[in-house]
């Protein structure tokens, strides 16, 4: 239940780390991480569009936005894709 309501609006390393504070096994975490995994980029894409209108122009704002994606749980990689395929669309 924990994962439904967590996966659009976190990462996978997010939603690991609140599973094993409730305890559940790590047999379990792996499945759902892998889960969550599947649409993770398309999910750090909504994210990101919610909160910032426009394309970082500098690299102050990237970072600012590259933290805000790792704050909820989106590794580098996921990261990198969304910020620099946004820059690439204009």
């Amino acid at each position: 239940m924990l994962v439904h309501a967590r996966k659009t609006k976190f990462g996978s390393a997010r939603v690991a780390n609140e599973l094993r504070e409730k305890g559940v096994a790590d047999a379990l975490i792996a499945s759902a991480v892998a889960d969550i995994r599947v649409h993770e980029l398309d999910n750090a894409r909504i994210v990101w569009q919610k909160k910032y209108k426009a394309n970082p122009v500098t690299r102050e704002e990237w970072a600012k936005q590259a933290r805000f994606l790792q704050s909820r749980g989106f590794g580098f990689d996921v990261i990198k894709k969304v910020l620099n395929q946004i820059e690439a669309e204009e």
